[in-house]
């Protein structure tokens, strides 16, 4: 009978007495990333660019574009970096292909960075090609990684975070600290969420036997240089009333309903992909069996029970940790089907999983279906839906706008003595005055192709009791 595998995840050269001949110590493993891995993530990258463009804009992406117009070291619900690669990409047009390169080459990466994990943890050719395979069909990447917005650019940082303090660890290369520092400062420039994986991994190492690292300089000077990079953000936050603290807030109030909290681990689970509930939780168990990487572990954990915890409605801010976890549950699948009667079936159906569960949630994660059968998915996925009408609703807008400034441009007199009113906003406190700026054409939307350049719309309010006049809407 074939016994559990306990294996550690690495292999240390043995102390050779000083009166013995040297011998040849062995090889150190090889953390090379398969080629078939790179073509996974190649595939990936091709597929989200393939689809980028079959809806539309989502209202996040919208955003993201303005604020890029306006650049500056901080907003009030993130940080800069992802306005800032917005505006970057902005160079090739404002179309979503465009603003969704970076997205699909960040989860590319995160598919390389996976199959990386599974070096690590020891797996042989089949786990890092299943660890790849599983983080390109997860749900959460797919979908994630269609919308331009900061999410992408998070599940990226985190990956490369604790690739590279797995990295420093297992192979004892403390340089590796530095790019952990360097993805952490980007990852804050990002998202305040890193704050959570630091905090995470930090607890980690302290609970694992990899407390005498920190007794080294190399994870200080990564923590500078994380410091230095995430410093303008900290400091227009501090300038400007720390709003990001009462977006928290807001974002525990909206995400902590009774529905959230029942459904927020199943969630988590789903998003991991239909079909991959025992890689996740063989992962999970192989992560604390194993004491070189159970500081991931608690990481992990802490991470999970956090959002569970305090934002059960948005679980997929778990997701930074999930190839990681992933990765360890394609070692222990991997050492599993060696073991078997049935090797060669097994692997096969280990390797068609992750594919069959995306085939199956595909409609609900990528624009594949037609338009007018997006409906059948919209409940269960409200992103998709969001990325279809915005061009007809900006048109009415501008439509109904242009009326108001044409009819407001006409001279018209009112005698003190008569019952007729000036025309007025919805609000009777705010009489609207705007100037007939639209050209002949109906706009597609703020700067869109039917708008000349120079024309400027706009409309402003007036305040009867202060009598500011204040801007209310612009494109």
């Amino acid at each position: 009978m074939h016994q559990p595998d306990s294996t550690p995840a690495l292999t240390t050269p043995a102390a050779v007495p000083a009166t013995t001949p040297a011998q040849p110590g062995p090889v150190p493993p090889s953390d090379r990333v398969p080629s078939l891995a790179w073509l996974i993530a190649a595939a990936f990258v091709a597929v989200e660019l393939a689809v980028s463009d079959r809806y539309g804009f989502q209202q996040d992406e919208l955003y993201f574009i303005e604020a890029g117009r306006h650049l500056a070291f901080g907003y009030v619900d993130q940080p800069p970096l992802a306005p800032l690669l917005t505006r970057i990409t902005g160079l090739l047009g404002v179309s979503p292909t465009a603003i969704r390169i970076v997205p699909a080459l960040a989860g590319g990466a995160i598919v390389v960075a996976a199959a990386r994990f599974a070096a690590l943890f020891g797996a042989g050719r089949l786990g890092r090609v299943l660890a790849a395979l599983a983080t390109a069909c997860a749900p959460v990447l797919l979908g994630s990684d269609h919308i331009a917005n900061t999410t992408p650019l998070e599940l990226l940082a985190w990956a490369v975070v604790l690739l590279c303090v797995a990295t420093a660890l297992l192979r004892h290369r403390p340089r590796w600290w530095l790019g952990a520092g360097a993805a952490a400062g980007a990852g804050l420039e990002t998202n305040n969420l890193m704050v959570m994986l630091l905090a995470g991994v930090a607890l980690g190492i302290l609970v694992s036997g990899y407390r005498s690292a920190l007794r080294t300089r190399w994870p200080w000077l990564g923590a500078g240089l994380a410091a230095v990079i995430w410093a303008p953000n900290v400091i227009w936050q501090a300038t400007h009333g720390w709003p990001q603290l009462a977006m928290a807030s807001a974002l525990h109030q909206e995400n902590s309903t009774v529905a959230d909290y029942a459904g927020g681990l199943p969630a988590q689970v789903l998003y991991a992909g239909l079909l991959m509930a025992p890689l996740v939780i063989a992962g999970f168990i192989r992560l604390w069996r194993t004491p070189e990487v159970r500081f991931i572990a608690v990481t992990a954990t802490l991470i999970v029970v956090y959002v569970l915890a305090w934002v059960p409605g948005k679980p997929y801010y778990a997701d930074g940790v999930l190839p990681a976890v992933l990765a360890a549950g394609a070692v222990a699948a991997e050492r599993w089907t060696a073991r078997t009667r049935w090797p060669r079936t097994l692997r096969g159906i280990v390797l068609a999983a992750p594919v069959v569960g995306m085939a199956v949630l595909l409609p609900y994660t990528l624009p594949v279906l037609p338009v007018a059968d997006l409906h059948t998915t919209h409940q269960a996925n409200s992103t998709l839906g969001d990325t279809v009408g915005w061009p007809q609703l900006t048109a009415a807008v501008a439509g109904r706008t242009r009326t108001w400034c044409v009819r407001a441009s006409r001279p018209r007199r009112y005698s003190p003595g008569t019952t007729e009113k000036p025309p007025r906003s919805t609000s009777s406190a705010l009489p609207i005055t705007c100037r007939p700026c639209f050209p002949a054409t109906t706009p597609t939307g703020c700067g869109g192709r039917d708008r000349p350049a120079t024309t400027r719309c706009s409309w402003s309010t007036r305040s009867a009791s202060s009598g500011r006049t204040s801007p209310a809407a612009a494109c």
